[in-house]
């Protein structure tokens, strides 16, 4: 049975959404401030976190920057709640590292959607209908367990992360610019230019490790993976 904590202020929301969840068949854990959120999902562990972004105590934010830093929940997918029509609130959630955002007010089928579609993201289900296995030097990924390893080693990544990467290696050698990227694996269409993206590859890029010179920076345009494991290099 997952386990989701749900970390919401307003009492009326976060019974509702308890509620909903209960009866799909998760374990549910409550938080309505920033700090306790930050404490009980050390202690808990939960699958996924349902955070709101405006939080007494801590901000969502900075709770979500709280879960990355600490290896034990580093890779724990989170689903930012946000207000109606807040671009920025959205963009600000994705750049701390949350997997997917959800405006208010939201209907329930939509939130439970997104649940499900990150948990089974999470769970080791195929995230693309691509191939399955991938071999590029030194970084192997088998794409339908949703593991990926450089030189041996097991890398730990975020749902999100595994998708950045897997898109960006099935359109090798293609230059996509952000907006593309942030369409295609955040779901966003934004009409600004941000640093969602860039956050997101820096990050990928310091998991990877030896790997993360396959993916290029083309200046002012976006990104793209080097076409063989001997040609990769930062333009």
């Amino acid at each position: 049975m997952p386990r989701i904590m749900v970390v919401e202020d307003e009492r009326d929301i976060q019974d509702i959404v308890a509620y909903n969840l209960q009866q799909a068949g998760y374990e549910v854990v409550l938080a309505s401030r920033g700090d306790d959120a930050v404490r009980i999902a050390k202690q808990q562990k939960p699958d996924l976190v349902l955070l709101d972004l405006m939080l007494p105590g801590l901000s969502g934010k900075e709770v979500c920057q709280a879960i990355r830093r600490d290896p034990s929940t580093a890779n724990t997918p989170v689903i930012m709640l946000t207000a109606k029509g807040e671009e920025v609130d959205r963009v600000v959630g994705l750049e701390v590292g949350a997997d997917d955002y959800v405006t208010k007010p939201f209907s329930m089928r939509e939130l439970m959607l997104r649940v499900q579609t990150i948990l089974r993201r999470a769970g080791g289900k195929p995230t693309t209908s691509g191939e399955a296995n991938i071999e590029f030097g030194c970084l192997r990924v088998d794409v339908a367990a949703h593991r990926a390893w450089v030189e041996g080693r097991e890398v730990e990544l975020t749902a999100l992360e595994f998708k950045l990467l897997v898109t960006l290696h099935e359109r090798k050698n293609r230059v996509q610019r952000r907006e593309t990227l942030l369409n295609d694996v955040w779901g966003i269409s934004a009409d600004v230019t941000t640093r969602t993206v860039d956050t997101h590859v820096k990050r990928l890029r310091e998991k990877l490790g030896a790997a993360g010179t396959f993916v290029e920076t083309v200046r002012g345009v976006g990104y793209r993976f080097s076409e063989t494991p001997s040609e990769s290099s930062d333009l």
